[in-house]
């Protein structure tokens, strides 16, 4: 039996998962472009329609890591998918099947909804996690590079495009 437990993530979970997410921020050594709030990480998990769900692991008494995602509809695969956004097992818990496990349970969640791949970004940097990922078969999407428009650049072409607030 596995030292650990997964299952789903609930409303009074929301300061650990807050605090994990902090933990994986650090880590990437993203913490200061974190704007997310505990309130709004609750809001975008647990309020409906919900826009994102995130499974934790549990070791004892103690979450020691999450996995957040969410649906996404791949055009050219023409049938749903998910995006894995965040992965996290602690430091000091790595190495005992936890991570493997969240990311099995998110592909599980996959599959039995019908949906017909998972996706989701690894840093350049992180070479462990690199290496975990292709041992379970998975590879990186060849050719693909992904891009971001944040802050300033958002908001510059955002003012080019129309309003359509008032179409519905």
């Amino acid at each position: 039996m596995d030292r650990f437990q997964i299952r789903l993530a609930r409303p009074e979970d929301l300061p650990v998962l807050y605090a994990l997410l902090l933990e994986l921020a650090e880590y990437e050594k993203l913490l200061d472009t974190v704007k997310l709030t505990e309130e709004n990480f609750g809001k975008a998990l647990f309020e409906s329609p919900s826009m994102i769900e995130a499974i934790l692991a549990d070791m004892e008494d103690e979450s020691v890591g999450f996995a957040l995602f969410y649906p996404v509809f791949p055009t050219f695969l023409g049938r749903a998918g998910m995006y894995l956004e965040d992965i996290f097992v602690r430091p000091a818990c790595r190495g005992l099947g936890i991570g493997k496990k969240l990311l099995s349970t998110v592909t599980r969640i996959s599959r039995d909804r019908g949906l017909g791949r998972v996706d989701w970004a690894v840093l350049d940097w992180n070479e462990p996690a690199q290496k975990f990922y292709r041992s379970l078969g998975a590879r990186p999407k060849e050719g693909w590079t992904v891009y971001q428009l944040v802050g300033d650049a958002m908001e510059s072409v955002a003012n080019e495009g129309t309003d359509l607030s008032t179409a519905r």
